[in-house]
């Protein structure tokens, strides 16, 4: 086994974004009433994470080997020997993402989505319709997060493997004959931080706290009911 690099920094720093914006999303919408301003503060994180996702699909195809979906395992076999192994003290290791790490970042990745446009289908008179669609997703989000925090902490004590840090120095314990990346593709990451720079002060621009209002894009989207009837109180 050998050390190397294995997540490019883009790989890596949407993994935080990702995990950041969905905890910051789901905290604000738990604990603050649906009339209250901080409600709406929740509705623009989840517009910014579904942006994320967006990129992280475009990653997903032209970046480097490991980011890439095309080096998921999604293999139902694959995942069921990988949570067998975990049980039995299995030494095989994955160069990059895990069957069971592959199946959930997939799924974060679509329910992510389903919440940003099911929250948006919310802002057009619809709320009823998706409101209960809309916090299932984001239960069984927060489901699939537990899960996969577990799975790493069982991992990491059941293959003595530092798995848990590889999204910090994008490194892995790899077999020998296993490839790494040849570079942390720097500059892309640079751009991806620009991306969330610039789609965060977007929204601020366009955000308007006292009608309570999202414009842009030729539309206005109304985010409460309040608004709509102009009765702030």
């Amino acid at each position: 086994m050998r050390s190397t690099l294995v997540y490019d920094l883009p790989t890596r720093l949407f993994h935080w974004l990702f995990a950041g914006l969905f905890l910051v999303a789901f905290v604000l919408a738990k604990t603050s009433d649906d009339e209250s301003i901080i409600f709406i503060y929740h509705m623009l994180a989840g517009l910014m994470l579904g942006g994320l996702v967006l990129w992280r699909i475009v990653w997903g195809v032209i970046g480097s080997k490991h980011a890439k979906f095309s080096g998921f395992n999604l293999n139902l076999f694959e995942l069921k020997n990988y949570i067998l192994g975990i049980i039995s003290g299995s030494k095989k290791r994955w160069p990059g993402h895990n069957p069971a790490s592959s199946w959930a970042a997939i799924t974060m990745f679509i329910l992510a989505l389903g919440l940003a446009v099911s929250g948006y289908l919310m802002t057009t008179g619809n709320k009823e319709t998706f409101e209960d669609i809309h916090e299932f997703m984001a239960n069984t989000f927060m489901v699939v997060v537990g899960l996969h925090v577990t799975g790493v902490i069982f991992h990491s004590i059941r293959h003595q493997d530092r798995i848990a840090l590889s999204m910090l120095d994008g490194k892995k314990e790899i077999p020998e004959n296993s490839t790494s990346i040849r570079s942390s593709r720097s500059f892309a990451g640079l751009l991806l931080i620009a991306f969330v720079f610039a789609a965060g002060l977007y929204l601020y621009k366009h955000f308007d706290p006292s009608q309570r209002t999202l414009g842009g894009f030729g539309q206005t989207l109304q985010l409460d009911e309040i608004g709509k009837d102009g009765d702030d109180d």
